[in-house]
């Protein structure tokens, strides 16, 4: 982080075409270029995909030939144990991670032939973790979300998309807050708030439900499932498979950097495959009430 000679905070970021950092640096800068707008795809079409995606950090494989479309109309979930390559398949679609082979596509070009604000159009993305020591409020983190907009029509736009991104999730309470002082679970809801507000076609979140209680984590994927069936497109990094069951149209099952299965939910998350790939027993127990599979870890009775 370093100051120009304007004065105006400068912020890094790889990722700068969908960041929480890119649209600060808008905001404050008021930078833009002539873009081209998003269009409105069919459901059903592949909005952003990776292609035998394969990479490595420190020498280690994280990815090995790894191939996954994300639709129009669905959300897809991304799931898997610990360093399965979750988040680092999330963050090559997102362009953070630059692949070391294979390629990604944002609907239907390579992803280095978008500009930084065209891709913010087309995607929003949730990062696992913001850390934002200037004291901006609640507010203004979401108001951040509106910079790929400045200039075009959508700008008439901008104080409904952040009132109604407040509402969503439950933070419009919050607004006045100073971001610094929140909790991990309202820091996080603020942030999702910020993705919102900025009204792409693609949601990328990578752990939204985290820091979340029980209530929120239901929220957020709530969120996730009317954004598809409004024609959006949701890919999510999530731990829970119980969440994953009841709210995704795809998931994306994945071990040691590779994709073990993919495709709907009750056909990926048997209690055989599960248990197999997080090196535990997993139970898969029909709901009583006739909804999602419950998943669980097998327990013995203690007496």
């Amino acid at each position: 982080m370093s100051r120009g000679t304007s004065g105006i905070v400068e912020l890094e970021s790889r990722h700068e075409g969908s960041s929480f950092w890119s649209s600060l640096r808008t905001a404050v800068t008021g930078r833009r270029r002539t873009s081209r707008l998003p269009g409105t795809p069919e459901p059903g079409t592949v909005v952003t995909e990776a292609r035998g995606a394969t990479l490595s950090l420190d020498g280690t494989p994280v990815l090995r030939d790894v191939s996954v479309a994300v639709r129009a109309g669905e959300v897809r979930a991304l799931l898997g144990p610990n360093g399965a390559g979750k988040s680092s398949l999330l963050g090559a679609l997102t362009g953070d991670l630059p692949l070391d082979g294979g390629s990604v596509l944002v609907d239907g070009a390579p992803l280095g032939s978008w500009t930084a604000t065209e891709l913010a159009m087309r995607r929003a993305v949730l990062m696992q973790q913001i850390h934002l020591s200037f004291p901006f409020t609640s507010l203004d983190v979401v108001q951040m979300g509106r910079a790929p907009w400045r200039g075009t029509p959508l700008e008439e736009t901008d104080d409904q998309a952040v009132a109604d991104s407040l509402a969503a999730t439950d933070v419009s309470h919050l607004a006045d807050r100073h971001f610094p002082s929140l909790s991990g679970g309202e820091k996080a809801r603020v942030a999702l708030a910020r993705v919102l507000a900025q009204r792409t076609g693609l949601l990328m979140l990578d752990e939204p439900t985290a820091a979340l209680d029980l209530k929120h984590q239901e929220l957020v994927l709530q969120i996730a499932r009317r954004h598809a069936a409004a024609g959006g497109a949701v890919v999510v990094v999530v731990h829970d498979l119980g969440l994953a069951s009841a709210y995704a149209d795809q998931v994306t099952l994945m071990a040691r950097g590779r994709v073990v299965a993919d495709g709907a939910p009750a056909e990926v998350l048997t209690a055989e495959r599960l248990s197999e790939v997080y090196d535990y027993p997993v139970e898969v127990v029909e709901h009583p009430g006739g909804g999602a599979p419950i998943i669980l870890p097998a327990r013995a009775l203690s007496h």
